[in-house]
């Protein structure tokens, strides 16, 4: 069983920060993806094990940012410029066939997830 707890959310004015860590120890590709009310999960970054692979959805690219750091067993979502559409409770999902994924059923393992809310 992989555990995964995922911290850092919190509320923030729109075109702020926040970071999002996420405790996951093993060797798998790591993703994030965000829910909002009364939507589909849905896929927002995506890392390989070594780091070398990363994968954004369109919506987020150039404001977010997926890095790990497999020495503290920590993966982050750096996110930048954020928007009142990024609103959601967003999941910290391990992949344990490896690759980067964009597709939510490649996720075999997930966190309690995290709420960011972001405010006008």
């Amino acid at each position: 069983q992989v555990q995964l707890v995922e911290s850092g959310g919190g509320l923030v004015q729109a075109g702020g920060s926040l970071r999002l860590s996420c405790a996951a120890a093993g060797r798998y590709a790591m993703g994030w993806l965000r829910q909002a009310p009364g939507k589909v999960r849905e896929f927002v970054a995506s890392i390989s094990w070594s780091g070398s692979s990363t994968s954004y959805a369109d919506s987020v690219k150039g404001r977010f940012a997926i890095s790990r750091d497999n020495a503290k067993n920590v993966v982050y979502l750096q996110m930048n410029s954020l928007r009142l559409q990024d609103t959601a409770v967003y999941y910290c999902s391990a992949a344990l066939g490896g690759s980067i994924s964009s597709r939510r059923a490649d996720y075999d393992y997930w966190g309690q997830g995290t709420q960011v809310t972001v405010s006008s």
